[in-house]
């Protein structure tokens, strides 16, 4: 790596450890102020570490002081608050982490788990509402948990809806054409399984990745934890610390959950990871089978009418059917917004609808060109 690199490396790690000690430094809880006193003091290793490597191409070459816009960022959160200071440091630890395993991995050398572990403890420390932190830290990151009953109704509300209207706009498409019944069902059964099938297959794929993505991740942990315990629990008594309990409280969780090797490899998949092992056991095939019925359902809606009927009367019954189905749907997605529920379902209904006029005009002028 070349010395112009190197050095504005260095410089980052500089002035990383400056924000967080500036910031631990005002702090009124203690909890907070020692682990972000922590996180300067690994950054100053790192600088220090990072000197060394400048120091053997430019031997003459001192520590730098913390850059102008370091400062200019530490001023501008005393006027504004540190939210944006700490979202830029999450950054920073994000880019560290990539840069580390990408680095292993072109050197030959296996990633070894610690590469994420700032970036979960600066999560932590924003995640955790208990505290009462001054200057408004607290930024906001996405939750890594979700609700698993919200996931649940989620992909039933969202499978369903595209289901219905998919194949809605897809079977008013066809009847705009005004091609007869047999066609119309023929594309609607085409329409849903060809859309059934490639959510099935997506599912199948994000949950079977996710779980092999969780493993792997389990399996470096594991790792490392019989390389270098005493690093881990180290990390470990930071999180702890971060989430709010006091030093002795965290050391003691701690020593307690490294006891024996599968109680402390749990507590570092829980803190560390974010990762629920009872997660881990759901079945790929379950979830691929599950989006498959719900889709097939909404997508059925506006197919069975010409299954009964024929011509306009088919058309009718497809668009009230389709209607409801809409409504219905809408008004399950309030259990996630909170919305009104004849707001969000006349909404989703308007936008339905708005979808097969489209497809059904288009179809109405390709049949009257191909008529022509």
């Amino acid at each position: 790596m070349d010395s112009a690199k190197l050095k504005e490396q260095l410089q980052t790690e500089v002035d990383t450890a400056f924000l967080y000690e500036s910031i631990a430094s005002i702090q009124s809880d203690e909890n907070l102020s020692r682990v972000l006193q922590s996180l300067a003091e690994i950054e100053k290793g790192h600088a220090n570490h990072m000197l060394d490597k400048v120091q053997a191409i430019e031997p003459n070459y001192g520590m730098p002081l913390p850059s102008s816009r370091a400062k200019f960022q530490l001023r501008l959160g005393k006027v504004f608050g540190y939210t944006s200071i700490i979202s830029n440091l999450s950054s920073i630890e994000k880019q560290f982490a990539i840069n580390a395993v990408k680095n292993k991995i072109e050197n030959g050398e296996k990633p070894s788990g610690f590469e994420h572990n700032h970036l979960n403890i600066i999560e932590a420390v924003n995640n955790n509402a208990a505290l009462n932190v001054s200057g408004g830290l607290l930024s906001k990151f996405e939750s890594r948990h979700k609700s698993v009953g919200g996931n649940a109704l989620r992909a039933a509300v969202l499978g369903s809806n595209d289901g219905l209207v998919s194949n809605m706009s897809l079977v008013m498409g066809v009847a705009g054409a005004a091609v007869s019944n047999n066609t119309i069902l023929l594309t609607g059964i085409a329409g849903l399984l060809a859309g059934a099938i490639s959510m099935a297959l997506g599912e199948w794929l994000s949950v079977q990745s996710s779980r092999e993505l969780n493993q792997r991740q389990i399996d470096l942990e594991t790792e490392e934890l019989e390389a270098s315990p005493e690093e881990e629990k180290k990390e470990l008594i930071l999180l702890y610390q971060a989430k709010g309990m006091s030093s002795d409280e965290a050391k003691k969780l701690a020593e307690k959950a490294f006891e024996n090797p599968q109680t402390a490899i749990d507590a570092i998949i829980k803190e560390e990871l974010g990762i629920d092992k009872e997660e881990l056991g759901g079945s790929a095939w379950e979830a691929a089978i599950a989006s498959f019925i719900l889709f097939a359902i909404g997508a059925i809606i506006p197919l069975y009418p010409f299954m009964l009927l024929d011509g306009k009367n088919a058309i009718f019954l497809s668009i009230a059917s389709g209607v409801v189905g809409l409504f219905g749907i809408g008004a399950a997605i309030t259990l996630l917004t909170g919305k009104s529920v004849l707001f969000s379902g006349f909404r989703q209904v308007a936008f339905g609808l708005a979808a097969a006029a489209v497809t059904y005009g288009i179809g109405s002028l390709i049949g009257v060109s191909l008529a022509g």
